[in-house]
């Protein structure tokens, strides 16, 4: 009997829904294996979902995924938590995204310990000083592949380069940018109806296909959204954010701290527009300069720890929390682990509220002209907000002391070459890449090439 939790009810008889048990294995598995971003993960369910198993058509795949990148948060765990919601009901969704992100934070919790505990000893220290330049090198590639999919015009690019300047020189926030982009969307539709149709260019097109095959499909009819479900589904959401966040002000161990930090990684929750790299750079610079909960250096080797995990990129929020509780406390390893596991909380809950809620209205305004615009416009802006974060951490990986000729690291500089010759050349896979860097920072603290 299906689910009365289902969101869908279908025109046709497609394949038989999978078993909840079944669908609990491919959940699980891909939290283990999805390396190489949000790209990678996206390939992976695509690959066995589509391809293999037949539980959800391409059409419905790519819409789903269309829908995605209009809400905040990362895409790539949004559309495990569609896809598990249409097939098995909130259950299926809360399954899907929560192994989606678990076993990065659990790889992630242990490096962060092992960090913190031995972060000082040369040989891991040159771990680091391995991984660091192959992380350059993955962004710049994703700044390229990115900026291949996202530029189709010059009004493309004109955003692109003023959300650089705005963010690298400026340090205007991620969310007044995101605010002037649908401003600037709604000026232009008004005022230049061509140049909007030009800024639209490049949506992703569905190709047609046979839907009744697939168990998840286009012939499927959504159920609209009652009043009823959407206060019990805010109501669950106020009561799993308020509880958590209630005990740590309650806990004892600075109330202002911990107000802090819940209050920020859920408004950085909101504002993800984009994805990872659109939030890390506005999280990089606030709690680095302002808040001071981490070094420059720290939230580097964050990145580092975060390629070598499976999982989407932003679960280097997660060490950032670990690293706040951990040097607001005294070095306090039980606050750090505290801090970890609340920002991995509060950063991916408000993703389940806006797939539930937020998904079918996505659904259904996606094809809107104005959304379709903003949508385009805000990609391209993620192009110019990756080429922050590459500066952002090109300086301090590439320029140990001073910005000269003299300060150059060179090693570092040839290993972010041989790393990009490998990634565009041979499409190399990220976990080799991982294991060639951690190889290559041992070889170079052994030879002292410093």
């Amino acid at each position: 009997m299906v689910n009365e939790d289902l969101t869908t009810y279908s025109t046709t008889h497609p394949h038989e829904r999978p078993p909840f048990r079944e669908a609990l294995r491919f959940w699980f598995k891909l939290g283990w294996i999805s390396f190489g971003g949000t790209t990678g993960h996206i390939a992976i369910m695509h690959d066995y979902l589509v391809e293999k198993r037949k539980w959800i058509s391409n059409q419905k795949f790519l819409q789903a995924l269309n829908s995605c990148m209009i809400l905040p948060g990362p895409e790539a765990q949004q559309l495990a938590i569609y896809i598990g919601w249409k097939l098995h009901g909130k259950k299926g969704g809360i399954t899907a995204g929560t192994l989606f992100v678990l076993p990065s934070m659990l790889i992630l919790l242990a490096l962060s310990v092992v960090y913190v505990t031995y972060g000082n000893s040369p040989l891991l220290e040159s771990i680091f000083n391995g991984l660091k330049p192959s992380v350059l090198a993955i962004i710049l590639v994703a700044t390229w592949k990115v900026g291949k999919k996202a530029l189709h015009s010059s009004i493309h690019y004109m955003v692109a380069l003023a959300t650089f300047a705005l963010s690298y020189f400026l340090h205007v926030a991620m969310p007044l940018i995101i605010l002037g982009i649908i401003l600037f969307s709604i000026a232009m539709d008004k005022l230049f109806p061509k140049l909007a149709g030009i800024a639209k260019s490049g949506m992703l097109d569905v190709d047609a296909a046979s839907e009744k095959e697939y168990v998840i499909n286009l012939n499927q009819v959504e159920k609209p959204l009652t009043r009823k479900v959407i206060f019990r589904t805010l109501a669950a959401f106020f009561a799993l954010w308020a509880a958590p966040f209630g005990l740590l002000l309650l806990w004892g161990q600075d109330a202002a701290f911990w107000n802090k930090l819940v209050l920020f990684f859920t408004q950085t929750a909101c504002i993800t527009i984009g994805g990872s790299y659109t939030v890390i750079p506005y999280v990089a610079q606030l709690v680095v300069v302002k808040y001071m909960w981490l070094s420059k250096l720290q939230m580097l080797d964050g990145f580092a720890l975060a390629e070598t995990t499976p999982g989407p990129l932003i679960i280097v929020l997660s060490f950032v929390g670990f690293m706040a509780g951990y040097n607001h406390f005294g070095h306090g390893v039980i606050f750090g682990v505290i801090g970890l596991l609340a920002t991995t909380y509060f950063t991916f809950l408000p993703n389940f509220l806006f797939i539930f809620l937020g998904a079918p209205l996505a659904d259904r305004y996606k094809d809107h002209h104005l959304v379709q615009t903003t949508l385009s416009l805000v990609t391209a802006a993620v192009v110019g907000v990756i080429l922050n974060l590459t500066f952002f951490l090109g300086r301090g990986i590439m320029f140990p002391g001073a910005v000269s000729l003299q300060g150059i690291d060179y090693v570092s500089l040839v290993w972010v070459g041989i790393v990009l010759f490998l990634l565009v050349r041979y499409n190399t896979n990220v976990l080799y890449i991982v294991l060639l860097s951690i190889l290559f920072g041992v070889v170079r603290y052994l030879s002292h090439l410093y």
